[in-house]
This record gives structure tokens, C-alpha cells and sequence, in this order.
């Protein structure tokens, strides 16, 4: 079993077993996710009472403590020898902290309240992403080592995409429910969201032990990295194609934060609808997860490159639309307006998904070309902490705008918040994947490119061998 395992990864090929082993804790990643991005920051505000601002602090520092855990946790995955893998091992021991600190999230205790409360928060979300950090950077290393074809990657991906979003999808529940509970008061919102936290965490371990339980990994890839550390990451930096990656991604990923801290503020308060909240991210999901199957076989006809470059300037005029908001006459125009443009930046998110770490693979191909190392956890660290730290700007920046434009939790608010709102939501996404499209028409690892790599790889390969 293990050698067809070694053979068929040898040739390129992945097993629909080991498609779905590696996809399947997607589902629980995602739903985590989302109710990180979408959900915390107004639970924070509006059922915990803690100010706007110090929770951009929180998040900020999350992301200041990423410098330190992402490149260590790639660089040390990298390094690991073991029979179990040094993927999975790292991917197992992430279940037990994830479990763990999602919980703490969610289910800060009754009597904190003040500085002691601010700290309860502040450990547990970056505990959270610190134990992500844990899982993520080694899962997805352990994708881009599961097959060396230019297309394949983009498959294997992709059906982890669509897990992904899917998990996101579930979690649209726990936002309704959590919002229907915001109705009947703050002690009711926290007992379901502990409820739901446990469950969650509970399913995520499951799901970790799975897929670590059936995929396998190449033992020919083990101790092939710089016992410098910052010789790796030197490396990561002085890759053009990757440099120019970790810029694009940033750029990107800023703007998307954007989208994630805000919706739940822009349907409650400029919109006017906040149960209607899950039917709009709903909106953008459905499409995302079931345009996986359009976009591989568009990549090949069209290629990687180009068809990633469409998805960031359909996701930003997708989302620029919808500065309009705050100016539409009904509530009932809003929703449809919010809804359609969902849908269309939900179909671009879909594509982006699937391609983006087909391309990062094709990177790191590169890089043993040009070093004889393999790194793949060192990479995705860096592009892991890239997305993180986009993320904590915005959300930093969101929470300085929201309280210096006057927001007031749970009250109606003025046209200058929700303009204020629409801004970080619709123009600055807008203006952000523009700059990334413009940026990325620089990139030049295309399949022709990636073909002559792989040959100089498999000849080296086979002069080694013989």
C-alpha cells in the first residue's frame, strides 16, 4: 500500500481517498474561521462590552506574535524526522490546543469584566491562531508535497476549497442562531455560543485525526532543509516569484479582511437587516464552493496566472458596488443589491481558492531547483503569516475608524458611520485587488515555465538515482 502510495505521488497522480482525507479537516477550519473573522469582533463589542479599539489591539498583537510562531512553526515542520511524517505529526498535535482555545473564545467567564476581561480575550484568540498556525502551515506544506503536476495541485486544492466553504457555510447557522439569541439577551448569546464552540472543536479533532490517519507522505522530502533557519526564509525572500506572491497576497488580503470584520456590522447597521446576515454570506459561499469545478478545467485552458488575476478584479468591483449601500431607498432593495454582489465576488473567491496554493506549489518547485531543499513548510509560513498580518491591519484599522466615526453598539447609526463603514467594506477591497492585479501581471512561473523546472528536477533526480 505504501509503495502505491510513493508511486502514485511520484507520478503526479492523487487517489480520490487521499483527496478527500487531505480536504476533509477543511470543514472544520473553515467554520472556525469564519466565526473568528465574521463573528468575534461583534461578540466582543456588542454581547462582552469591550471597546472597538482594544479589540483591534488584540487582534493587532495576534499578528505581532505571528512573526514569531509562523516561521517557527514551518521552519520546525520542515526539519522534522520521523516515521509518523513531519507533516502530520505537527497537523495531530494542533487538535488538543485548537480544541482548547476556540472554547476559551467563546466562554470567558461570567464575572471578568475590565482589564481582566480584555486579557481572558487576548489569550484566547492568540492562543486560537497560534494553535491553527500549528495545523495550517503543515496541512497545507503536506498538500503541495502530495503531487508535483501543475494541474493537479490546482484539483487537490480545490476540493480543499470547497471543504473550506463549506464549513463556512455550516457556520452561517451558528451566526443566525447567535444572532436570533442577541434578541433575548447577552446571557442567552453566551450559553449558545460555548454550546456551539464545543461541538465545533469537538468535530475539528475528529476530522484532524481522520485525515492524519490515512494521508501519507513522501520520506524522500524529509531532512532536506538548511539547519539555519534563517538561511530558509532568506530564501523565501530572495525567490522572485515568491517575493512577488507575498506582496500580492498581502495587498489582497488586506482588502478581504475588510469584508470579513464588517459584514456583520454593515447588515445590522447600514443595511437594516442583521438576521438576513446569514443568507448574504450565504450568498457568497454557495458560489465559491461550487465554482471549484468550473475554474480547473479553466485553468488549463486559459491558465493559472490569468484566471487568478480575474478573480481579484471581479472580487473587487464586486465588493466596490457596494459603497451604494448606505444610498439605496428600502430595506428590501439593500438585501437583493448585497446579495447579487455576494454572488458574483463569491464566484471570483471560488477561483482564487483553488489556484492560489496550486501556485504557491509551482513556487516551491522552483526553490529546489535552485537550492535542492525542500521547504514547503517555510513557505507557507511566510504566505500563512502574510494573510494573518493583512488581517490584523484591517482589523486594527477597522476598529480606530468604527470608534473615531462615532459608532455606538446596538444603537441606530448616523450616515457618516455607515459611510465610514461602506468605505473600509466596498472601496478599499476595490482599491486593494486592483493594486494586486496590476502587481501580479509580473509573474512569469506560467505551465511552460513550470515544465522545464520539473524537467531539470526529474533529470537530477534520475542522475542521483543512478
Amino acid at each position: 500500500m505504501a509503495e502505491a502510495v510513493q508511486s502514485n505521488i511520484a507520478e503526479g497522480r492523487v487517489s480520490w481517498r487521499t483527496t478527500l482525507a487531505f480536504g476533509a479537516p477543511g470543514v472544520g477550519a473553515g467554520y472556525m474561521y469564519l466565526i473568528m473573522s465574521l463573528y468575534v469582533m461583534k461578540f466582543s463589542t456588542d454581547v462582552l462590552l469591550i471597546a472597538p479599539a482594544a479589540m483591534g489591539v488584540i487582534f493587532s498583537l495576534s499578528r505581532l506574535w505571528d512573526a514569531v510562531s509562523d516561521p517557527l512553526v514551518g521552519y520546525l515542520s520542515d526539519r522534522t524526522r520521523n516515521k509518523f511524517g513531519r507533516r502530520r505529526s505537527w497537523i495531530l498535535g494542533s487538535a488538543v490546543p485548537i480544541f482548547a482555545a476556540f472554547i476559551m473564545v467563546f466562554n470567558p467567564p461570567a464575572n471578568l469584566a475590565g482589564a481582566g476581561l480584555v486579557i481572558w480575550m487576548t489569550v484566547a484568540i492568540i492562543g486560537f491562531y497560534s494553535a491553527m498556525t500549528v495545523f495550517f502551515v503543515p496541512h497545507l506544506s503536506l498538500g503541495a508535497e502530495l503531487s508535483t503536476s501543475y494541474h493537479e495541485r490546482s484539483r487537490l486544492f480545490g476540493v480543499r476549497h470547497a471543504f473550506y466553504t463549506f464549513g463556512s457555510i455550516i457556520s452561517l447557522v451558528t451566526l443566525y442562531v447567535l444572532n436570533v439569541a442577541e434578541q433575548q439577551g447577552t446571557e442567552v448569546v453566551r450559553e449558545r455560543a460555548f454550546e456551539l464552540a464545543v461541538l465545533a472543536s469537538g468535530i475539528m479533532a475528529v476530522l484532524v485525526i481522520g485525515a492524519v490517519s490515512q494521508l501519507r507522505e513522501r520520506a524522500d522530502f524529509q531532512g532536506r532543509v538548511n539547519e539555519n533557519p534563517f538561511h530558509a526564509f532568506r530564501d523565501v525572500w530572495r525567490n522572485p516569484h515568491a517575493r512577488l506572491l507575498i506582496v500580492v497576497t498581502f495587498i489582497e488580503n488586506v482588502g478581504s479582511a475588510a469584508i470579513a470584520a464588517l459584514t456583520l456590522y454593515v447588515a445590522q447597521y447600514v443595511v437594516g437587516a442583521a438576521v438576513w446576515a446569514p443568507v448574504m454570506i450565504l450568498c457568497y459561499m454557495v458560489p465559491s464552493s461550487l465554482s471549484v469545478p468550473l475554474w480547473i478545467p479553466l485553468s488549463r485552458r486559459f491558465g493559472k496566472v490569468r484566471l487568478w488575476m480575474f478573480s481579484m478584479i471581479l472580487t473587487g468591483l464586486s465588493f466596490g458596488s457596494m459603497f451604494a449601500l448606505p444610498f439605496l431607498p428600502t430595506v428590501e432593495i439593500r438585501i437583493l443589491y448585497i446579495c447579487i454582489a455576494a454572488a458574483f465576488a463569491g464566484l471570483a473567491a471560488g477561483c482564487g481558492g483553488t489556484i492560489s496554493p496550486s501556485i504557491q506549489g509551482d513556487v516551491i518547485d522552483y526553490d529546489e531547483l535552485k537550492t535542492g531543499e525542500r521547504k514547503e513548510g517555510s513557505y507557507f509560513a511566510a504566505w500563512n503569516f502574510v494573510y494573518k498580518s493583512a488581517t490584523g491591519v484591517m482589523l486594527l484599522l477597522t476598529g480606530f475608524v468604527l470608534q473615531a466615526a462615532g459608532f455606538e453598539p446596538n444603537q441606530e447609526q448616523s450616515m457618516t458611520v455607515q459611510i465610514a463603514m461602506v468605505t473600509l467594506y466596498g472601496l478599499f477591497p476595490l482599491v486593494c485587488y486592483a493594486i494586486g492585479a496590476l502587481l501580479f501581471r509580473k509573474f512569469k512561473l506560467d505551465e511552460n515555465a513550470h515544465a522545464e523546472i520539473r524537467r531539470q528536477l526529474d533529470a537530477r533526480a534520475a542522475d542521483a538515482a543512478s
